[in-house]
């Protein structure tokens, strides 16, 4: 009997404790970590979360995983998770783009809560819907040159998903 109950504790303890990732708290990155072509000075002009910096998203190189996101996003909400596990790995680098927040709070307190700690960017006016479309989750793929490599229009449903597209499209072992 209390080999049972101490099952069932462990069992629903793993399943109630959040992940290691998933406990911890975020930290506001600035966006000078950002890999960025210096000599391309034109194009769309984004400010980073930690409201220091502008980055021009034309001129982001990677490798990078490029994920855009709302807080008031629930599939956005969803995928959280497998880019926190990616970005535990430390091969591949990533960037956010906050968009449609009623103000730049909102998106540190979104960081803050969802344990994130690589670079967000924030569209303040939308101006992006122009590249990335209407809807979000969406998330690119860019490689060393800056070219889309391929691009995700929706939720990524799982670790092994995303992992799988960084290998495919930006050539990274995980």
């Amino acid at each position: 009997m209390k080999r049972a109950l101490l099952a069932s504790i462990l069992v629903l303890g793993s399943v109630i404790a959040p992940t290691t990732a998933q406990a911890k708290t975020g930290v506001v990155v600035g966006c000078s970590k950002i890999s960025v072509d210096r000599s391309i000075t034109k194009g769309i002009s984004l400010p980073c979360l930690d409201n220091k910096s502008k980055v021009i998203y034309q001129a982001i190189r990677g490798p990078v995983v490029v994920n855009v996101f709302g807080s008031w996003c629930e599939p956005c909400n969803q995928e959280i998770p497998h880019f926190l596990d990616l970005q535990a790995l430390h091969k591949v680098s990533l960037v956010g783009i906050d968009v449609e927040e009623t103000n730049m709070k909102a998106g540190v307190n979104f960081v803050l809560k969802k344990g994130m700690s690589w670079p967000i960017l924030f569209d303040t006016t939308s101006i992006t819907r122009g590249i990335f479309g209407l809807g979000v989750p969406v998330t690119w793929f860019i490689d060393a040159h800056g070219k889309v490599v391929y691009k995700q229009i929706g939720l990524i449903t799982s670790t092994a998903e995303l992992k799988s597209e960084v290998t495919k499209y930006l050539k990274i072992k995980l």
